[in-house]
């Protein structure tokens, strides 16, 4: 299960393996597209229930399922989980490592995107209504336009025709939409929060691969506050076997791949 950069980077070493199948899925046709791209011998696109996994592990007569979605994408490792369970096939997880985030007055950190909307809207009303910029996803984005003028929000998104839709659905101007691949350095981030003046920037705790740190370091470099997100918490996780580290989890299947 597929949809991160971390993703593609197992794909591509799984498939110097010759006598690997991977079978890929993700939400969006361009995540689909990169997973062709780095050697999946097949992708299937579309948000997918435990029915649909399940019937997918059954039919294809998979042997281990690699959930290495995105951290906030809680709903799709539980589908991951009860499906694998449900069709008595191994599981495992790659965990994209998370960050520490500095101590800093600036710096707030929240366990929600309502949280997160309603602190936004406080600063903002105390900043005359100056622009957010939002790094937290297309999907996150109907927070945000509940308690905040959307010609004041500017979204930083995948460029993909369903995200600037979603953008533009929501009433954000086509000015304030930015459809970017990343991640990306500290000193784009800040030119970019200058260019659009913003007064507030809105993200979540997606790693070091998510770009997570180049974000906090502009946001504090220009004095600008920012909001970050913590990752959901997953019991269901717990009794799993998780790995950090790409070619650790590489070894291991390697090492417990039944025999052709």
């Amino acid at each position: 299960m597929a949809g991160t950069s971390d993703a593609v980077g197992i794909i591509g070493k799984l498939a110097k393996h010759k006598d690997i199948e991977v079978i890929a899925t993700t939400t969006t046709r361009y995540g689909g597209d990169l997973a062709l791209s780095a050697g999946a011998d097949e992708i299937i696109v579309g948000r997918l229930g435990v029915k649909e996994i399940s019937d997918l592990l059954e039919v294809n007569g998979i042997d281990l399922l690699v959930d290495a979605t995105h951290p906030f994408a809680s709903k799709a490792s539980l589908s991951a989980i009860k499906s694998a369970n449900k069709s008595d096939v191994n599981y495992i997880r790659f965990e994209r490592p998370s960050i520490k985030i500095p101590d800093h007055e600036q710096v707030y950190q929240l366990s929600s995107f309502q949280e997160a909307a309603d602190l936004a809207m406080e600063i903002v009303n105390n900043k005359n209504n100056g622009r957010i910029m939002h790094l937290a996803g297309v999907s996150t984005l109907q927070y945000m336009i509940k308690v905040i003028n959307p010609r004041l929000i500017v979204a930083r998104v995948l460029p993909v025709v369903y995200s600037i839709k979603k953008c533009i659905e929501f009433g954000i101007p086509g000015e304030n939409i930015v459809a970017m691949q990343g991640t990306f350095s500290k000193e784009f981030n800040m030119a970019l929060m200058e260019e659009y003046a913003v007064v507030l920037v809105v993200t979540k705790e997606s790693g070091e691969t998510g770009g997570t740190i180049s974000k906090i370091s502009a946001a504090i470099e220009l004095k600008i506050p920012i909001i970050i997100v913590k990752r959901p918490s997953i019991p269901e996780l717990e009794n799993e076997m998780i790995f950090t580290e790409i070619d650790l989890m590489i070894e291991n299947i390697i090492q417990k791949k039944p025999e052709s």
